[in-house]
């Protein structure tokens, strides 16, 4: 009988386990975009904010690594691509001279790149200082030390980029790198 009281005490601890996880991966995900759905107004016309395309994009705060605050619609009138990545991802590492490189090619036309990084992730932020430093990144980087904008964002894949227009509107999501020639031709197609 002590074996089967043994089996039954691990079934359901197994059982609760898996409660745990569900019930983890439910509260995580339970803040969906209509959850946090505002009405903005925005050239004579109202827009949902939320992260799907045609939706305002959500607003944020947050800190870059010199200590500056930077919020997203300091970047209004601006196209801004909002990339999320970390140091320890590869398809990130791949990606990051391509986004360097449009910065560079196209900030003259207002298009703007804005680095999030998921510094929980991270081993500490001179993690990131020195990965910035290495890949001679000059666009603006923010942590998201509490993943708090990550969570608003459903971000799920590394890197994950939201294109936004000029008013804010979510344009393309993609998940996973993407590379000089695609980030060209989606911008192209607003300008």
């Amino acid at each position: 009988m002590d074996g089967d009281d043994q089996l039954r005490k691990n079934l359901i601890a197994i059982l609760v386990l898996i409660g745990l996880v569900v019930y983890g991966g439910y509260d995580y995900f339970k803040k969906s975009p209509s959850e946090t759905i505002q009405i903005t107004k925005s050239e004579n016309k109202q827009l949902r904010t939320g992260i799907l395309k045609g939706q305002l994009a959500p607003d944020f705060a947050l800190t870059d690594l010199k200590g500056t605050t930077v919020q997203l619609s300091d970047f209004k009138g601006k196209i801004v691509l909002i990339n999320f990545w970390a140091t320890w991802c590869p398809p990130c590492q791949v990606e990051m001279p391509h986004m360097q490189n449009i910065f560079q090619d196209f900030k003259a036309k207002d298009v703007v790149i804005l680095g999030v990084n998921m510094t929980l992730t991270e081993e500490n932020l001179e993690v990131v200082q020195t990965f910035v430093n290495e890949q001679q990144l000059t666009f603006p980087i923010v942590t998201d030390e509490k993943n708090e904008v990550v969570q608003t964002y459903q971000v799920v894949a590394y890197p994950t980029t939201y294109l936004l227009d000029t008013e804010g509107v979510i344009l393309e999501k993609f998940q996973g790198a993407i590379s000089y020639e695609i980030m060209e031709k989606y911008i192209s197609r607003i300008h």
